[in-house]
Protein backbone atom coordinates (compact mmCIF):
# COMPACT_ATOMS: atom_id res chain seq x y z
CA UNK A 1 0.00 0.00 0.00
CA UNK A 2 1.47 3.07 -1.30
CA UNK A 3 1.35 6.05 1.76
CA UNK A 4 1.79 9.60 0.74
CA UNK A 5 2.33 12.73 2.06
CA UNK A 6 1.87 16.38 0.70
CA UNK A 7 3.83 19.70 1.93
CA UNK A 8 5.05 23.12 0.63
CA UNK A 9 1.33 24.89 0.63
CA UNK A 10 0.94 28.22 2.12
CA UNK A 11 -0.26 31.75 1.80
CA UNK A 12 1.05 33.80 -1.17
CA UNK A 13 -0.04 36.53 -3.44
CA UNK A 14 -1.17 36.28 -6.50
CA UNK A 15 1.12 35.78 -9.23
CA UNK A 16 3.53 34.42 -7.12
CA UNK A 17 4.92 30.98 -7.09
CA UNK A 18 4.49 27.79 -5.27
CA UNK A 19 6.73 24.00 -5.27
CA UNK A 20 4.39 21.58 -3.67
CA UNK A 21 5.85 18.12 -2.84
CA UNK A 22 4.55 14.52 -2.30
CA UNK A 23 7.08 11.83 -0.94
CA UNK A 24 5.74 8.23 -1.25
CA UNK A 25 6.11 5.32 0.40
CA UNK A 26 5.33 1.77 -0.61
CA UNK A 27 6.82 -0.15 -3.51
CA UNK A 28 6.40 0.38 -7.58
CA UNK A 29 6.75 4.10 -7.00
CA UNK A 30 8.69 4.11 -10.42
CA UNK A 31 5.72 2.70 -12.74
CA UNK A 32 2.75 4.38 -11.32
CA UNK A 33 0.89 7.75 -13.10
CA UNK A 34 1.32 10.05 -10.56
CA UNK A 35 -1.37 13.38 -10.23
CA UNK A 36 -1.89 16.35 -8.63
CA UNK A 37 -5.61 17.03 -7.24
CA UNK A 38 -7.40 19.92 -5.57
CA UNK A 39 -10.42 20.53 -3.93
CA UNK A 40 -11.65 23.81 -3.08
CA UNK A 41 -14.76 24.64 -0.96
CA UNK A 42 -17.84 23.70 -2.18
CA UNK A 43 -16.08 22.30 -5.04
CA UNK A 44 -15.23 18.37 -6.17
CA UNK A 45 -11.88 17.22 -6.03
CA UNK A 46 -10.78 17.63 -10.08
CA UNK A 47 -7.45 16.11 -11.29
CA UNK A 48 -4.80 19.26 -12.26
CA UNK A 49 -1.90 17.35 -13.86
CA UNK A 50 -0.74 13.87 -14.30
CA UNK A 51 3.13 12.46 -14.56
CA UNK A 52 3.50 9.42 -16.41
CA UNK A 53 6.32 6.47 -15.40
CA UNK A 54 8.32 7.49 -18.69
CA UNK A 55 7.91 11.81 -17.59
CA UNK A 56 5.26 12.90 -20.15
CA UNK A 57 2.33 14.52 -18.47
CA UNK A 58 -0.93 16.14 -18.91
CA UNK A 59 -2.48 19.26 -17.40
CA UNK A 60 -6.22 20.24 -16.95
CA UNK A 61 -6.90 23.72 -19.23
CA UNK A 62 -7.10 25.64 -16.25
CA UNK A 63 -3.16 25.34 -14.91
CA UNK A 64 -1.55 25.01 -18.13
CA UNK A 65 1.58 27.20 -19.37
CA UNK A 66 1.38 27.73 -15.07
CA UNK A 67 1.74 24.74 -13.11
CA UNK A 68 4.85 21.79 -13.93
CA UNK A 69 4.52 18.56 -12.62
CA UNK A 70 7.62 16.44 -12.48
CA UNK A 71 8.45 13.12 -10.52
CA UNK A 72 11.91 12.07 -9.29
CA UNK A 73 11.64 7.88 -9.42
CA UNK A 74 15.15 7.63 -7.28
CA UNK A 75 13.13 9.78 -4.31
CA UNK A 76 10.17 8.47 -4.49
CA UNK A 77 8.39 11.94 -5.15
CA UNK A 78 6.25 14.27 -7.47
CA UNK A 79 6.15 17.76 -7.81
CA UNK A 80 4.02 20.25 -8.45
CA UNK A 81 5.69 23.44 -9.87
CA UNK A 82 2.82 26.61 -9.35
CA UNK A 83 3.55 29.87 -11.22
CA UNK A 84 1.33 32.81 -11.98
CA UNK A 85 -0.99 31.51 -9.16
CA UNK A 86 -4.26 32.90 -9.15
CA UNK A 87 -6.68 33.62 -5.87
CA UNK A 88 -8.91 30.49 -8.03
CA UNK A 89 -6.03 27.91 -7.27
CA UNK A 90 -6.98 28.27 -3.89
CA UNK A 91 -7.68 24.71 -2.75
CA UNK A 92 -6.10 21.94 -0.91
CA UNK A 93 -3.30 20.27 -2.94
CA UNK A 94 -3.12 16.24 -3.08
CA UNK A 95 -1.20 13.68 -4.84
CA UNK A 96 -2.09 10.38 -5.74
CA UNK A 97 -2.05 7.88 -8.23
CA UNK A 98 -4.04 7.85 -11.48
CA UNK A 99 -6.98 6.65 -11.34
CA UNK A 100 -6.97 7.82 -7.61
CA UNK A 101 -6.55 4.90 -4.85
CA UNK A 102 -9.21 5.61 -2.56
CA UNK A 103 -6.95 4.72 0.84
CA UNK A 104 -3.98 6.51 -0.64
CA UNK A 105 -5.93 9.83 0.02
CA UNK A 106 -3.68 11.72 2.13
CA UNK A 107 -4.26 14.90 4.44
CA UNK A 108 -3.25 17.45 1.51
CA UNK A 109 -1.58 21.03 1.77
CA UNK A 110 -3.65 24.02 1.72
CA UNK A 111 -2.85 26.90 -0.84
CA UNK A 112 -4.09 30.36 -0.64
CA UNK A 113 -3.70 32.76 -3.17
CA UNK A 114 -4.28 36.38 -2.22
CA UNK A 115 -5.51 39.03 -4.79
Amino acid sequence: QVQLVESGGGLVQAGGSLRLSCAASGSSFSIRIMGWYRQAPGHQRELVARVYNGGSTNYADSVKGRFTISRDNAKNTVYLQMTSLKPEDTAVYYCNMWPPQHDAWGQGTQVTVSS
